[in-house]
């Protein structure tokens, strides 16, 4: 437990550090500066120093950091240390994309259930995982205690679909949905508002003096 606040832009960097330090790390490079990392995530190096001194001490001054203990500091910082079981409702485009990601394994991320009421799709595959009736999420989501569901439903379901992975003993929530969906204090969600990104985009194509995340 850290004991002073942490913006969540700096988790947001840190995520990128981590992944970055990982494809360094299967590239063989030993040690790097923040001035390297920097340059890779498009940040200033006095950023990087910053976002981990949030967390502890890192490196050594004048020698960097040592690439493999940082990017293991970051996974345990992170969490990604032990898998995570991940259940998605709703499986039509968005959501069919979703479940076949790649990149989900390789950061500790694994769906481990999908479920749709569409009678079409119910007993199909995809990537290897049976869809299976919205009816049977509780059961199956307490049987394989998974921690994380991720709903892509449409607005007027998400919140019974919410309920229902909380009831499960869901912890944490990222919605596709584009309502507020109400949830106790315990459960950690998030929100992937694609237009909302995209009007930030269009923001600031035509401010050029907005300061963006990751802007040098």
């Amino acid at each position: 437990m850290w004991k002073m606040e942490i913006p969540e832009a700096a988790i947001i960097r840190l995520s990128v550090y981590s992944r970055c330090l990982k494809d360094l790390n299967e590239k063989g490079i030993m040690d790097i500066a923040s001035s390297d990392i920097a340059e890779m995530v498009g940040v200033k190096s006095s950023q990087i120093r910053k976002d981990l001194s949030y967390f502890g001490k890192f490196g050594t001054r004048g020698s960097g950091y040592n690439v493999l203990d940082l990017y293991t500091q970051t996974l345990k910082i992170l969490s990604l240390c032990c898998g995570w079981s991940v259940a998605l409702v709703g499986c039509g485009n968005l959501g069919s994309a979703l479940s076949c990601y790649g990149g989900y394994k390789e950061r500790g991320f694994h769906i481990t259930s999908i479920f749709d009421n569409d009678p079409k799709k119910i007993g199909t595959m995809i990537c290897g995982i049976e869809v299976m009736h919205i009816d049977r999420l509780e059961e199956v989501v307490k049987k394989n205690r998974t921690q994380i569901g991720i709903i892509s439903v449409p607005d007027a379901a998400a919140q019974i679909i919410a309920d229902a992975l909380i009831r499960s003993g869901v912890r944490g929530i990222l919605s596709f949905a584009s309502v507020i969906l109400n949830v106790p204090a315990k459960v950690e969600i998030r929100y992937v508002d694609l237009i909302g990104y995209l009007e930030i985009l269009t923001f600031g194509m035509q401010n050029k003096n907005w300061k963006r995340p990751y802007q040098k």
